[in-house]
């Protein structure tokens, strides 16, 4: 199994970003985490980080037929944008949702996510451990 991990805009600055918010992880570290756990489930990882809205689509496009699910948390995205509902719904690929914070209890238009109709479930507040929990959920074929 082949899942792939994608992370959208300031991703990147884990650690240094609001760190009271989203912990003192850095992306590397979270790099770390997946890649660890994918070997310790059996299951092969891609991560992709970008900060652009299109190279997201790009990537999530690149996925038909060589990945078998996906992992993603849009950032700033999932408040905004069709685009990556569009390109999920497009390659009908398993994804869960994944937020570090919990964003159902932050300010108000954090708790809109356009991609949240597509996905299998949206895992939100457990940290980096809830990128672990939805490989589990998808390697599971839950």
């Amino acid at each position: 199994m082949k899942l792939l991990i994608i992370n959208g805009p300031n991703l990147n600055m884990l650690g240094i970003r609001e760190p009271d918010i989203y912990g003192r992880t850095t992306y590397n570290d979270l790099c770390d985490l997946i890649i660890g756990h994918a070997q310790a489930i059996g299951v092969e990882v891609e991560l992709y980080q970008s900060n652009h809205e299109g190279d997201l689509v790009d990537k999530i496009q690149e996925a038909y037929g060589n990945t078998d699910g996906i992992v993603i948390n849009p950032g700033a995205y999932t408040h905004t944008s069709v685009a990556i509902l569009d390109a999920l719904k497009a390659v009908a690929l398993p994804a869960v949702e994944v937020h570090i914070s919990d964003v159902d209890a932050r300010e108000e238009f954090r708790r809109i996510s356009y991609i949240r109709s597509y996905c299998r479930a949206t895992i939100s507040g457990r940290g980096v451990q809830g990128y672990l929990d939805a490989m589990d959920l998808l390697s599971q074929g839950e």
